[in-house]
């Protein structure tokens, strides 16, 4: 019979808040103020030579889309937009693919936009009609590299720290005498990872997981790695995990798959009742790392690989 995944009381969930948010102050007090210097830096130059090249954005269009790009400088003119503008928002709002960037009559659409949205507070100027003093082209330059360099910053931190989490989860595995196996499209139980192997991230249906491990008892298990800032952002990741749970249990059932997240940061306990709740398994990163102590592994072992 298939052991049945833990399920944490609301005192122990509160416990791993606490702990998560104890673990995330640490981190950010120790992290290294050189890292948003450094991102700085750069963002200033970029915001610097991007209104050099089109003359404080007075000749965007007749530069063109192929200057800005080979320049490096399409994700500066992006924040000149309030607020600023995804890769994505602006090809959805151009109307124009990013690969069509540098044809010169797909361009002007791309400007139209940016102008459309150009940040009045930050560049008047333009709004204006007006030739820029040096005070108003300053205070430009830092206030947008400061929201460049701030979103470069926090996309680094994000990724950062869902590779740490992914290599963490996998080295528990490895340390439990799993192997490590290639990654592959999992569309049936024939696809899964055999009893003591694991994968990295995998297609599992028609969702993405981040570690697959292969149970004793023909089941898998299929884990998603969440880091979060904050108990807003917690809830989008809470319930991005918890929509693949519900995918991967209606496509191979409770006989096949367990759904599971291992998270980090800061969390609402209620969020992981509910998520718990509606079949979401849960492990805290911080209980990963020592094999003897990891409830993630201890229950793997019972229901998987020993």
């Amino acid at each position: 019979m298939a052991l049945s995944p833990p399920r944490w009381t609301p005192e122990e969930f509160a416990q791993g808040v606490e702990r998560g948010i104890e673990l995330f102050r640490d981190q950010r007090l120790s992290e290294a103020r050189e890292d948003y210097s450094s991102h700085f830096n750069e963002a200033q130059s970029a915001v610097e030579d991007l209104l050099e090249l089109t003359t404080d954005l007075a000749a965007l269009e007749e530069v063109g889309g192929q200057a800005i790009i080979d320049g490096g400088y399409l994700a500066a003119l992006r924040y000149v937009a309030a607020p600023p503008v995804s890769d994505d928002d602006l090809e959805t709002l151009s109307g124009v693919r990013e690969s069509q960037y540098s044809k010169p009559d797909m361009w002007p659409d791309v400007v139209d936009t940016i102008r459309t949205y150009i940040d009045s507070h930050r560049f008047p100027w333009v709004v204006d009609n007006h030739e820029p003093t040096e005070v108003e082209r300053y205070a430009a330059i830092i206030s947008t590299a400061a929201q460049l360099a701030a979103q470069k910053v926090e996309t680094a931190r994000r990724n950062e720290a869902k590779k740490e989490q992914e290599s963490l989860v996998k080295e528990a595995l490895r340390q439990a005498n799993f192997e490590q196996v290639a990654t592959r499209e999992i569309r049936s139980s024939r696809a899964f990872p055999k009893s003591g192997e694991f994968c990295g991230e995998s297609l599992v249906g028609k969702k993405k997981a981040d570690v697959v491990v292969g149970l004793r008892d023909d089941r898998i298990l299929a884990i998603e790695c969440k880091v979060s800032n904050s108990k807003v952002n917690s809830t989008k990741r809470i319930n991005d995990a918890l929509g693949k749970a519900r995918e991967w249990l209606e496509d191979f059932g409770v006989l096949g798959i367990v759904p599971a997240a291992v998270i980090a940061g800061v969390y609402n306990s209620g969020n992981l009742i509910a998520a718990q709740e509606r079949g979401l398994t849960i492990w805290w990163s911080h209980d990963v790392p020592t094999m003897n102590i990891s409830a993630m592994i201890k229950w793997i072992n019972s229901a998987g690989v020993g």
